[in-house]
């Protein structure tokens, strides 16, 4: 494989450390479940509820932002996702009531996300490499999410136990603005690096008729249900079951440390295999560890094995994901088409956080949604093996078409 331009490397670092900031952050929500609502009264379904708005939010703002830095650039979108973002999680520290809450949390940094996550940062590395290096790219961008995982989840639980939550929310809040300075070393304007050029409209009714992307969309969907219900609900699992406050965020820290080699792997496996048969393998192998993890004595020696192992499959999916969507599509819509993608994946998340906090506070246990957990990572390898990943190739345009696309 060619060696990167220094540009792209620039962009690369630069992008990658604002997904570090911006989805490391999101992760740090689940030590601040505990601490928040004991302090304001409030129920893990009415916490874990705003948490799916957020997902929700994210996920129908994601084809839209993802549309707009497509059309206009990354850097400006990135600019304004970075204040909106920063500005929710202020809100958010202010409030004491749950309106506020819900606006800061589930609206704002919601909105945020869509704008500072993978369909805007993602596309704008990959237009710059060629098809052979994609995946590795993505892989390494994805890596640095985890890797905010890491760094985000322990400091956040740092901040709460040093300073309290009000505080620790106005600290990460002012990290994450900082991804307004990074953001301008994107580049201005979305280049399809010389690829065929099409209409949205051509291009969302291509996606909509192609079999192998509603069945990656619903793959998605399970990839969501399993990480958000995890990163919300992981931290207060562990302390319902006797692991000590200090060493209750570790855990999920660790699994984003895990992920940073899982996404390298992925990203690099992903340039030389077929990406669906990569997919269908990893939605497996999270069955068969969630599966382990539910008859294993709960101690921190076991969350520490769950977490490193889950850890490793993590958001992998994010760079094959992406990377099989460019390869079938093409690159000129690839931030809408892989942000309606990702569509699927929050619809997941609503569910599984919300289900999360419905069935613990309906039954005082997460069990049956370890079991939903379970099969739903068999279902979602059964849906990626059979995707037809074979690039669309499309008859040349003529001039009145082009023009009409201009």
């Amino acid at each position: 494989m060619r060696a990167l331009p220094l540009r792209v490397w620039l962009v690369l670092l630069a992008g990658s450390m604002i997904l570090l900031l911006a989805l490391g952050t999101r992760s740090s929500y689940g030590v601040f479940i505990r601490p928040m609502t004991l302090d304001l009264g409030w129920s893990r379904e009415f916490f874990a509820l705003v948490i799916g708005i957020q997902n929700i939010v994210w996920g129908l703002a994601q084809p839209v932002v993802g549309g707009l830095a497509d059309r206009f650039g990354p850097r400006r979108t990135l600019t304004v996702a970075g204040l909106v973002y920063a500005g929710g999680i202020w809100l958010s520290a202010a409030s004491t009531s749950q309106v506020a809450f819900t606006w800061g949390t589930g609206f704002m940094v919601g909105m945020g996300l869509a704008g500072l996550g993978f369909s805007v940062v993602l596309p704008a590395v990959a237009r710059m490499v060629a098809a052979e290096q994609r995946s590795f790219v993505m892989g390494i961008g994805t890596a640095f999410t985890s890797l905010g995982q890491f760094i985000m989840v322990p400091l956040g639980q740092g901040f709460i136990q040093a300073y309290g939550w009000p505080v620790a929310l106005a600290a990460i809040g002012a990290m994450v603005a900082t991804s307004v300075a990074l953001a301008q070393a994107l580049p201005a304007r979305a280049s399809d690096a010389g690829g065929h050029q099409q209409s949205l409209g051509s291009a969302l009714r291509e996606a909509a008729g192609h079999s192998g992307f509603l069945l990656l969309t619903a793959g998605y969907f399970v990839c969501g249900f399993h990480v958000t219900f995890v990163g919300i609900h992981l931290t207060p699992y562990l302390a319902d079951q006797g692991i000590p406050p200090h060493l209750q965020a570790w855990p999920l820290a660790l699994i984003g440390l895990a992920n940073v080699a899982g996404c390298l792997i992925a990203g690099r496996l992903g340039d030389r295999f077929r990406q669906k048969h990569l997919l269908a393998g990893l939605y497996g192998l999270r069955a068969v560890v969630v599966l382990w993890f539910l008859f294993t004595p709960v101690t921190f020696a076991s969350a520490v094995i769950f977490a490193l192992a889950f850890g490793l499959l993590w958001l992998s999916t994010v760079p094959l994901t992406t990377s099989l969507v460019s390869r079938i599509f093409g690159l000129t819509h690839l931030g809408t088409l892989s942000g309606i993608a990702f569509l699927g994946h929050q619809v997941g998340a609503i569910l599984g956080v919300w289900l999360g906090g419905a069935v613990f506070d309906a039954t005082g246990s997460y069990d049956l949604v370890w079991w939903a957990c379970i099969g739903l990572g068999l279902l979602a390898a059964a849906l990626n093996a059979p995707i037809d990943d074979r690039t669309i190739r499309r008859e040349a345009r003529t001039a009145q078409e082009r023009a009409a696309v201009a």
